[in-house]
This record gives C-alpha cells, sequence and structure tokens, in this order.
C-alpha cells in the first residue's frame, strides 16, 4: 500500500523509442526516490482504461474524445495501480510522480495542449542502436499502427505512406518506426515547450546533459550520484551491452556497413539525418532538434 498526494502540476513525463534508455533516465531523476515512477501506464494490453486506444495511439492536436481526455487524467493524476506501472515504486508516500512511456510520441503534442504544466521529456538513441536492440529481442515493428490512423496519416504521414506499406525488411521497419515516433514530436513542438535529450550525451557528456535537466526541470540533480549510475535493469539485460563508450558503439559490431548507409537515407527522407547520421553520436545538440524539420 502507497499513498500519492501530488497533482498533476508535480508530473514529469519522460518519452522515447523503446529500448533508447527512457527507464535509466527515469532512474537518475529519481535517483533520491522523490517521485513515484509510473511505469508505461500508455501499454493498452496492460491497462484496461485504453482498451479503446490504439497499441500506439496518435492523437491530433483539436481530439477532444473522452475516451482519450478521461484515462489520460486518471494516469496524470497518479489515479491507476498496476503490478506493471508500479514495479519500480518502493516508496509509502510521493507528492510527485514520474511517468514514462515508449508508446506516447504520437499524442505528446495533444498531451501538452491539453495538460500545459506536464514538464515533457524526449529521450533520442541512435536509429541503428534501437533497431538493433529491437531486432536482437524480436520485437514487433507495429509498421500497420500507423497506417491504420487516418488522422495519422492525414496530418503527417502521408508522404512517406508508399515506404511504409512497401517496406518488407525488418530492420528497416525498425529503422521506420524509429524515424515516424520521432519525427511527429520534432516537426510539432516548438523550443521550450519539450526538453529534447540524446541518450548518447546521457553516456559521454553527462555533465552537459544534466545543465539542461535541471534548468528545464528547475531542480537540482546531484552530478556526483549521478556519475555512479549505470545503464536500468531493462539495458543491462542486454549482454552485448557493457559500460562507457559500447554503450553509443556496440550496435555496431551487428550492422553491416550497407545496412547502415540504407537507416541513413530513410531518416534522410524525414530529416532526421540532420540529427544522426554513419557514426554513433548525435550531429547537433538537443536543443536544435526541434528546427530540423520545421
Amino acid at each position: 500500500m502507497f499513498i500519492d498526494t501530488g497533482n498533476i502540476k508535480n508530473t514529469i513525463f519522460i518519452a522515447g523509442s523503446g529500448r533508447s534508455g527512457t527507464t535509466w533516465l527515469m532512474e537518475m531523476i529519481n535517483y533520491k526516490n522523490q517521485f513515484r515512477p509510473i511505469f508505461e501506464p500508455f501499454h493498452n494490453k496492460n491497462n484496461s482504461l485504453l482498451k479503446n486506444w490504439k497499441y500506439r495511439q496518435y492523437l491530433s492536436e483539436n481530439n477532444v474524445d473522452d475516451k482519450f481526455l478521461i484515462p489520460t487524467l486518471k494516469i496524470l493524476k497518479g489515479k491507476i495501480r498496476t503490478n506493471w506501472t508500479d514495479q519500480f515504486h518502493n516508496k509509502k508516500i510521493s507528492n510527485k510522480r514520474i511517468i514514462k512511456d515508449i508508446r506516447a510520441n504520437l499524442f505528446l503534442k495533444w498531451l501538452h495542449i491539453h495538460h500545459p504544466q506536464i514538464e515533457l521529456i524526449l529521450l533520442l538513441r541512435h536509429p541503428c542502436a534501437v533497431a538493433n536492440s529491437k531486432s536482437r529481442l524480436n520485437w514487433d515493428p507495429h509498421l500497420d499502427e500507423f497506417l491504420s490512423q487516418p488522422d495519422l496519416m492525414n496530418d503527417l504521414l502521408y508522404p512517406f505512406k508508399g515506404i511504409i506499406r512497401d517496406c518488407s525488411d525488418t530492420f528497416e521497419k525498425h529503422i521506420l518506426m524509429w524515424c515516424i515516433e520521432n519525427y511527429v514530436p520534432l516537426k510539432q513542438f516548438k523550443r521550450n515547450e519539450i526538453l529534447v535529450l540524446f541518450y548518447e550525451d546521457l553516456c559521454m557528456n553527462l555533465i552537459a546533459s544534466l545543465d539542461d535537466l535541471q534548468s528545464f526541470l528547475r531542480t537540482w540533480i546531484k552530478p556526483k550520484l549521478i556519475n555512479q549510475s549505470k545503464p536500468s535493469a531493462l539495458v543491462r539485460n542486454d549482454s552485448a551491452i557493457n559500460t562507457g563508450s559500447d554503450l553509443i558503439n556496440t550496435w555496431k559490431k551487428d550492422i553491416s556497413p550497407s545496412q547502415i548507409k540504407d537507416s541513413v537515407n530513410i531518416c534522410k527522407l524525414f530529416g532526421l539525418d540532420k540529427i544522426y547520421g554513419e557514426n554513433s553520436l548525435p550531429l547537433i545538440e538537443g536543443k536544435l532538434a526541434l528546427d530540423v524539420i520545421k
């Protein structure tokens, strides 16, 4: 049993692709156990409140349907308690909460419009690293989830309909999925509405990332403790990942040069090759990512 006394204003929301380090970032921010962590509440297969939602739901900015508004409000207020969502929670009384979800990218702007008091963070990791990790774990790319949502296709993805429909290579499907779920929020958001961080910077340039994070959240995070942190248990379960530069370079052992080039070419269709290229590190600073595809 635990008590959650926090209001919506005391909520941080971390979004990103699966296998991008969102759980690790959640643990970093919550290093003093000040927050109630809510793990992936927008997984419709694990949350009965979302029975009418798509697995990766898109919501246009003007959507006011109660089947989306009401469950979201309950989640943001902490009115959800399941073994799935509370698997990282170990605090008896909480007055702040931190939500992390890998299925929220397509409705982040909608969330910001309806709940502007929420502090939103978008974490990016190299698409090849994400695709490689998902492929190793046999994750489904779920491209059909995008094609089956008319609002999403009409609002943002119509120019890419052909490549999404015709893609047959599993690895490239994962690259496409990464492009879609990051293209949408990067195109929709303006600066200061959301904080964009890079996984690679958390690994290699932590202090600068913490400066950006602290400024955005208006709170202090103790670098000495964070420097001792390791990737989350979800990442550590991937035996290919160790520490340091291995965290950002290990995917190169599993992917051919031609796959890397093809992946960058797919990213180029979305304008995302300005963020990541053939090398492991991002090409720009996080704050500039929101200017790339306007």
